[in-house]
């Protein structure tokens, strides 16, 4: 058999000729002088031009004074290389003839035949593999659901910025509040679609001073601003809880965004990026243990913070454990007369070396370390017991109780409270519950069928708070509500602040006309008491009747009632 050798020499070239001809990779042959003396079909597929045109023609088409100084540039570049290596590759964009922009890889070699230079090249299309590459910078450098930054670009923008930077860095982390909520309620589709147009908002607003926002994932998000005026961006990040005000659309139904936000200062809190993330995100974190929806600022009380905190949880679940808290009673009167209609039940602590403590001392870290249905069967327990012994006394006031949406979203919630009426003698209208409404702002499905089912059991509902929320008359055509408490923001000033008596005067009439009851909370002085009487309020709360007081000073009062009638 004959070998590639064996061939005749016009056979070789014929063969190779050949080959060339069908290769997917372009290849051409230059002079001494770089111009064209033969290419391929790729090449002329590639290009766009075919070998009548190209040949005699300069590497790069048309005369070098008629190039751009960046292809001339490329030109020298790449002659240079080949008069002192003799080789050249490199991977670069190429123009077809009809502006097609293509990522090549090109390898030029020099070679002399019978003392005569001559140049070869192969340019090879890798806009798949340039195309995958990006594809991969881009899957490590943003996030993929809203396209900003991840945290590593942030990092890294951030570093940057501080080295060349004048002025000052404001570097804040923001988390959307209830996240976990939203997800469980919405799910993670509808979820994913209400970070996108959180997103879309945010860049909307066009705020000036921001130089990176980026997305770390899930509801957490990052933001680098650099001004002189650090009061600007605490302008701008007040836009952005302002933003959240107005309702996002998920199913046709609204749902509003409450947003936490912690940040720190550069060079105020140091001069290392990982750093003051680092204490961004302890201010977020403080921020949210009060509630969220808000922005902190760092400072250093928040190291001591955290230690105290760990101490509290683990106080406050050995509370739980040995019935620590109990329930304070505060009347509900009967405008009119004086007679005390019912009690509100207000939970205390009784810590046993501090003393009587008021929810405020704890009640956020009950909230944050998820003891909330603990604390609240445990108050309901004592609440129903103290009704059974008043009831066998003659009373049959009410008591109402606050409960919440992580009362509401746990399973054992309606069938805990239907079983005290099996466990205690007295009649389901006696226990009232107050629903605030952050509780409803998720409108999720549970929760109304938990209300309802209330309802249907014979529990009174009372809607807490009423005109502080977002979407209040909404909650009252959707929701099975007995009483409307007119929050206490609407009374302090009731007695010389025309606005407030059109605002609680508009509360009264509308609980009229849905035949409900509404309960003035916060009345504090006898004018603000006689006041809301001319103004058709029947029954309230506050300090003018009395504080809350402790089962056995509850009785009392009821006795003192009931004997001055």
């Amino acid at each position: 058999m004959s070998t590639f050798k064996q061939i005749s020499s016009p056979i070789k070239q014929q063969l190779l000729s050949e080959l060339c001809e069908r290769l997917d990779d372009a290849i051409f042959i230059l002079d001494a002088e770089l111009r064209y003396l033969a290419i391929n079909a790729a090449y002329e597929d590639m290009l766009g031009y075919d070998e009548d045109f190209l040949l005699g023609r300069p590497l790069g088409i048309y005369a070098s004074e008629f190039l751009s100084e960046k292809e001339a540039a490329l030109l020298r570049h790449i002659t240079d290389r080949l008069d002192s290596n003799g080789f050249y590759e490199n991977e670069f964009v190429l123009a077809s003839r009809y502006g097609q922009k293509i990522n090549c890889y090109i390898a030029f070699n020099r070679t002399c035949i019978e003392a005569t230079t001559y140049y070869f090249a192969i340019i090879r299309d890798i806009s798949s593999a340039v195309k995958d590459r990006q594809q991969m910078t881009h899957l490590l450098n943003y996030n993929q659901l809203t396209g900003l930054a991840n945290r590593k670009v942030f990092l890294s923008h951030s570093h940057d910025l501080l080295i060349t930077t004048e002025q000052q860095l404001v570097i804040a982390r923001a988390n959307i509040d209830r996240y976990r909520t939203l997800t469980n309620s919405l799910g993670q589709e509808l979820v994913n679609n209400l970070m996108i147009e959180f997103v879309g908002r945010v860049n909307s607003l066009g705020l000036k001073k921001l130089h990176c926002f980026a997305h770390f994932g899930g509801d957490d998000f990052g933001l680098l601003f650099e001004c002189k005026d650090t009061d600007m961006i605490c302008s701008e990040l007040d836009s952005i809880l302002q933003m959240c005000e107005r309702p996002f659309k998920v199913k046709g139904k609204d749902i509003y965004l409450q947003i936490s936000i912690g940040v720190s200062y550069y060079p105020q809190d140091g001069n290392q990026v990982t750093n003051l993330v680092n204490k961004a995100e302890k201010a977020l974190h403080y921020i949210k243990q009060q509630g969220g929806h808000g922005i902190c600022r760092y400072s250093d009380k928040m190291n001591y913070i955290a230690i105290d905190n760990l101490q509290l949880e683990s106080e406050l679940r050995k509370a739980i454990n040995d019935n620590q808290f109990e329930p304070y009673y505060q009347p509900k009167i009967e405008l009119s007369t004086g007679a005390i209609t019912g009690f509100e039940a207000l939970v205390r602590w009784r810590h046993p070396s501090r003393g009587l403590l008021s929810p405020k001392d704890f009640i956020d870290a009950i909230i944050r370390h998820k003891m909330s249905f603990e604390l609240f069967c445990q108050m309901a327990l004592q609440i129903t017991e103290q009704l059974s012994i008043w009831q066998d006394m003659g009373f049959t006031q009410y008591v109402s109780i606050n409960a919440d949406a992580a009362e509401f979203r746990h399973p054992e919630f309606f069938g805990f409270v239907s079983q005290l009426f099996d466990r205690y003698p007295i009649h389901p209208y006696q226990l009232h519950i107050e629903v605030t409404e952050s509780s409803l702002m998720l409108r999720h499905a549970n929760i109304k069928q938990q209300l309802i089912a209330l309802k249907e059991l014979g529990v009174c509902l009372a809607l807490d708070d009423f005109g502080t929320g977002y979407a209040s008359l909404s909650y009252l055509q959707e929701y099975p509500f007995d009483f409307i408490k007119v929050d206490r923001s609407f009374i302090s000033e009731i007695a010389h602040n025309r606005t407030q008596q059109a605002i609680v005067q508009c509360i009264l009439d509308l609980a009229t006309a849905l035949d409900m009851s509404a309960i003035a909370e916060g009345i504090e002085t006898e004018q603000q008491r006689d006041l809301l009487l001319q103004m058709g309020s029947k029954y309230g709360q506050g300090y003018w009747f009395g504080r809350p007081v402790a089962a056995e000073v509850a009785t009392t009062l009821l006795t003192e009632s009931l004997l001055s009638k």
